[in-house]
């Protein structure tokens, strides 16, 4: 009996290895020793000739330069205070400006910038503003979002920063516009000013000559998400100078969108996001509306269901049919990508936390936590706005794990998963670590020809593990750093 039942099991999870071995350069870097452990990479910049990385230990924060062959070159320690945190950079030709917040008393916050030169290594400390907010309340409510509070024009003459100032009596914002080189404040200005309504900062974009477009949901009673089976909410666009502040609402139609985000096509706006049937949580498609900036009008809506491949990608071929119209949930965006032929690839992941209570008998016991960063979720929008192809990778993985960038117009995303990628017999590709299982490095390559191509770079037993999240992608190279507190190596991809 438990022979046969072992037989089917096997015969239901047969599995085969496929992955090829990838045509991207691999180059590794010599093994590097830090002076201090460094706890968090903040940031990664390369330029021609330089790499710049950003770090962060306890009481420091870490400035390195690395020559093309990513030899340490300069190495600079800033001393920081526990009570002075990142909430985000920029960058531009050679310098990353990181961004950081210190909370000297329990209503004070005192915003510096550290600019540093990628190619001189040289480092300088500016104090940009201070402001008094309300008790425990962060300067920068979004900040655990990807660089949703700061933007530098195309032209790198404008540096934008959006705060939220609410006190208990009014709903305070407020847009800052510096000119990025010498830090000079240009203009501030209020916006969306309301002693009841709340408004929830999605996105922010500064434009060549000092405009900022400021995107975000505007709730019209509290801050629920729904009232009465409805939007208790409108999506504002701001756009904001130094003399005037417009506003246009963006109607959503009896739909449901839990963020937009902010796209310049060919010098033309886009708000990309997706939206909802039933609640704003939920994925029925994608939504992109498309912005006449000469007018400020919404020139096109356009809304996409998922495509069936979506959901065989994820259920299996004949699970993904039946699933197929069904809304996916719990997707946070990650990336939003330009190709040169102005086409355009959204890539969210999904993102939940669970809690098991873990039971010591007689000592009682303790509540466990479990990060969840599974599915992958990607859309690919034309030029035109219409939605080209849709595609999702079935991932497990406690902590976040991968990256994406566009090559040569093909998008990769890069992550480490198990030593062999699996095609189950359902057609899916599960792309997880088992108990047991040794991890490996991959690239999985979407092309023009809409073919999905799984490549390994390397497997990691024996060798240095290398962390695809906090890479960066800078004139057609990326570049990741490797795990570790003290010892550290360099990867780039070609």
């Amino acid at each position: 009996m438990k022979k046969s039942v072992l037989i089917v099991i096997l015969l239901i999870t047969t599995l085969f290895s496929f992955a090829q071995k990838t045509t991207l350069k691999v180059v590794e870097s010599e093994e590097f020793k830090d002076k201090v452990k460094a706890v968090n990479l903040l940031t990664i910049y390369t330029n021609n000739n330089q790499t710049g990385v950003v770090r962060e230990s306890k009481q420091d924060y870490l400035f390195d330069v690395f020559d093309k062959d990513l030899n340490k070159l300069h190495s600079a320690l800033v001393e920081s205070n526990k009570k002075e945190v990142y909430v985000g950079e920029v960058v531009f030709g050679d310098e990353i400006k990181v961004f950081t917040v210190y909370s000297p008393k329990a209503k004070e916050r005192i915003v510096y910038c550290h600019i540093f030169n990628v190619k001189t290594g040289e480092h300088t400390k500016k104090n940009l503003f201070e402001v008094t907010v309300a008790k425990k309340r962060r300067l920068f409510f979004n900040r655990n979002d990807r660089q949703t509070s700061f933007d530098i024009s195309p032209n790198g003459k404008y540096l934008a920063i959006a705060t939220d100032n609410i006190f208990k009596d009014v709903n305070d914002y407020a847009i800052r516009v510096f000119d990025a080189n010498t830090l000079e404040l240009l203009y501030t200005k209020s916006y969306q000013k309301h002693k009841e309504k709340y408004f929830n900062h999605n996105d922010i974009s500064v434009s060549n000559n000092a405009e900022v477009f400021v995107l975000g949901k505007l709730y019209k009673e509290g801050k629920r998400e729904k009232k009465k089976g409805e939007a208790n909410y409108d999506f504002i666009l701001n756009k904001v100078s130094e003399n005037s502040n417009e506003e246009l609402l963006v109607s959503l139609e009896n739909q449901h969108i839990k963020s937009l985000n902010i796209s310049t096509i060919k010098d033309q706006l886009h708000l990309l996001g997706f939206y909802s049937e039933k609640r704003s949580g939920n994925i029925k498609g994608g939504c992109n509306f498309i912005i006449d900036s000469e007018n400020f009008a919404i020139a096109s809506k356009k809304n996409y269901e998922l495509p069936l491949d979506v959901y065989e990608d994820l259920f299996g071929d004949k699970r993904g049919t039946k699933k197929e119209g069904k809304e996916l949930s719990s997707f946070y965006i990650d990336y939003i990508l330009e190709d040169s032929a102005g086409n355009t690839y959204i890539l969210a992941e999904e993102f939940y936390i669970t809690q098991t209570y873990i039971s010591n008998g007689m000592n009682g016991g303790y509540w466990q936590t479990t990060y969840h960063y599974n599915d992958i979720l990607i859309l690919k929008f034309g030029a035109s706005g219409n939605l080209d192809w849709g595609r999702s990778i079935f991932k497990r993985a406690t902590a976040p794990s991968y990256n994406a960038f566009l090559k040569n117009d093909e998008l990769h995303v890069l992550l480490n998963s198990g030593k062999n990628l699996l095609e189950k017999k359902d057609g899916r590709t599960k792309v997880s670590q088992g108990w047991f299982e040794s991890s490996s490095l991959y690239d999985i390559t979407y092309n023009n020809s809409r073919e999905v191509i799984y490549s390994k770079i390397q497997d990691n037993k024996g060798k240095t593990y290398y962390l695809p999240y906090y890479g960066t992608f800078n004139n057609d190279i990326f570049i990741m750093m490797s795990d570790g507190r003290k010892k550290r190596q360099f990867m780039r991809l070609e």
